[in-house]
């Protein structure tokens, strides 16, 4: 499923989105559900380790709720609600991976000037194919 916003319009499909409209990843919070679950055996074992695992968790779902990535025609945009947080322009781009497929967990790209590694709080399937058709691997 695909969410496409054209001016004020939100539009969602099912369809793959032409790689020029703007498309938004639905959150994904599997891995914010699982560390907290994680978190509720460990307090009784390791307490510290648990409370650790826990606002961990608790704060991947918080970033979950209120982030937004969203792939324009030419960048990747990080939004929180209505503003603009960081904007990353694809032409910058040389690399990048989603780290562990099989069960996503983490996405890095390099740009010219650096390196960044974001835990996959948004739908990876999506992600890929957003990915794969705005900025081919080098």
């Amino acid at each position: 499923m695909f969410t496409k916003k054209t001016g004020q319009e939100t539009v969602t499909s099912s369809i793959a989105p032409n790689f020029t409209s703007t498309v938004e990843l639905k959150p994904s919070y599997n891995i914010p559900i699982v560390l907290v679950i994680t978190a509720i055996p460990l307090m009784f074992v390791q307490p510290l380790l648990g409370a650790v695992f826990a606002l961990l968790g608790l704060f991947l779902l918080f970033q979950a709720v209120t982030l937004r990535l969203q792939f324009t025609a030419t960048d990747l945009d990080i939004k929180r609600g209505e503003n603009l947080i960081r904007r990353f322009p694809y032409r910058e781009w040389q690399n990048w991976r989603i780290f562990w497929y099989p069960v996503p967990i983490l996405f890095y790209f390099k740009e010219i000037n650096s390196i960044h590694f974001l835990p996959i709080l948004f739908d990876p399937k999506t992600l890929r194919t957003c990915l794969e058709e705005r900025c081919p691997r080098i």
